[in-house]
C-alpha cells in the first residue's frame, strides 16, 4: 500500500512512517521540515506539491498542522492557511485521486471551554457527543478541518476518519503551575488517568482507523488512554482526586511516595476512549495501571517507540529552553 504521511517530520508523523515502512508499506513523507522520514520538503498549503504527492496514494495519514504551542508565535491567519486551508488540499487531492481512507489526526483541545467546567462543578466527562467549544485559534481551525472532512464524505464519498488525541508530547506542561509543582514523570503518569495517551497507542489508533475507513464512511473517536475513573467519581475528582484513586488503584501510594510524587487533587476532565474501543477495536496498552507496574519493576513506563522518538520540539532554532522549544543537548 501507497501512504502519504503529513508532517512526517513531527512526533507522531515520524512514529507514522518508521512503523509503517517496518510492515513494508511504500510511505511518502511530506514536511516543512527535513528529517530522515521525509521524502518530500514543502507544504502542505502548495496545491500543486500536494497533487504530486498524491498521485498513486491508496490513503493518507494527515498529521501535519500549527498546533497549540504556535499559538503565540504564528498569526491566526497562518493557522487557517495550514490548518484549514492545507486540509482542504489534501481533501480535494485524495478525493480526485479516490483514496481509500483518509485519516485527520484532530486534538481533544477542539472541545476548549467545555474541558473546564468551574468549581465546584464535577469534572467534565468527555465523550465524542460534547459540543466542542473552541477557546483558541488552534482548536477553531481544527474544528473547521473536522468539518471539511465530514463534507468530504458526504458530498464525495471519501472514507475519512478523525482522530482527536489527548496529550502524548514528551515535552514539559503548558501551565506553569503544574510544570514547576511536579516532576515531569509525575505529572505525565497522573496525566494517563484522565488526558494523555502514549505514542505508541496513538500509532495503533492511526493503523486501525487507515484499515476501517471504508467500512466506518466517516467519524469522530477520542484517542486517550483508558480512564479507571467513571461517572460517579466526578464530583470527588474536583480536589479529591486521591480518594477516589485509592479505590480505583489502591497500590499507587507506595510507587508515588518511593519517588517523592504527589497526586493531582483537582482533576476538571476525563476523556473517554470508549467509542474508539468498540469501534475501531483499539486496544490501547499504556494507561496508568500499567505504568504503576513498570514502575514497581523498574521499568520506564513509556512505549519504547515513544523513547525513540525523543523531543522534537515545536519551534526550531529556538534554544532559550521555553516551554516547547527546540532541545539543546
Amino acid at each position: 500500500m501507497k501512504i502519504l504521511v503529513t508532517g512526517s517530520s513531527g512526533h507522531l508523523g515520524d512514529a507514522l512512517v518508521r512503523t509503517l515502512r517496518a510492515q513494508g508499506h511504500d510511505v511518502v513523507g511530506l514536511d516543512i521540515v527535513p528529517a530522515v522520514g521525509t521524502d518530500v520538503v514543502g507544504s502542505i498549503v502548495d496545491r500543486a506539491l500536494v497533487a504530486r504527492c498524491m498521485q498513486g496514494v491508496d490513503a493518507v495519514l494527515h498529521t501535519a498542522t500549527l498546533h497549540k504551542p504556535h499559538v503565540h508565535l504564528h498569526s491566526r491567519q497562518a493557522f487557517v492557511d495550514v490548518n484549514v486551508s492545507g486540509t482542504l488540499n489534501l481533501l480535494e487531492a485524495g478525493a480526485a485521486g479516490q483514496v481509500r481512507a483518509f485519516v485527520f489526526t484532530s486534538t481533544t483541545s477542539t472541545f476548549g471551554d467545555a474541558l473546564s467546567p468551574p468549581p465546584p462543578a464535577p469534572a467534565a466527562w468527555i465523550t465524542e457527543d460534547v459540543a466542542p467549544v473552541p477557546k483558541n485559534i488552534y482548536g477553531a481551525t481544527k474544528v473547521a478541518a473536522e468539518d471539511l472532512c465530514r463534507l468530504f464524505h458526504r458530498n464525495h464519498g471519501l472514507p475519512v476518519v478523525v482522530l482527536r488525541t489527548s496529550r502524548f508530547f514528551p515535552e514539559g506542561d503548558d501551565d506553569e503551575h503544574r510544570r514547576l509543582g511536579f516532576d515531569p514523570m509525575n505529572l505525565k503518569v497522573v496525566e494517563l488517568l484522565h488526558r494523555r495517551v502514549d505514542l505508541q497507542d496513538v500509532v495503533d489508533a492511526h493503523l486501525l482507523a487507515m484499515q476501517r475507513a471504508a467500512d466506518i464512511g466517516f467519524d469522530r473517536f477520542i484517542i486517550s488512554a483508558t480512564s479507571p475513573f467513571e461517572p460517579t467519581d466526578l464530583d470527588l475528582l474536583r480536589g479529591q482526586a486521591s480518594a477516589v484513586l485509592r479505590r480505583v488503584a489502591p497500590g499507587f501510594e507506595p510507587v508515588f511516595a518511593a519517588r517523592g510524587w504527589r497526586m493531582l487533587e483537582d482533576i476538571d476532565r476525563v476523556y473517554v476512549n470508549a467509542r474508539a474501543r468498540q469501534v475501531l477495536g483499539w486496544q490501547p496498552r499504556y494507561h496508568f495501571g500499567r505504568a504503576l507496574a513498570d514502575l514497581t519493576q523498574g521499568r520506564d513506563p513509556r512505549s519504547p517507540l515513544t523513547l525513540a522518538i525523543g523531543h522534537k520540539g515545536y519551534h526550531p532554532g529556538r534554544t532559550d529552553g521555553g516551554i516547547y522549544s527546540t532541545p539543546t543537548g
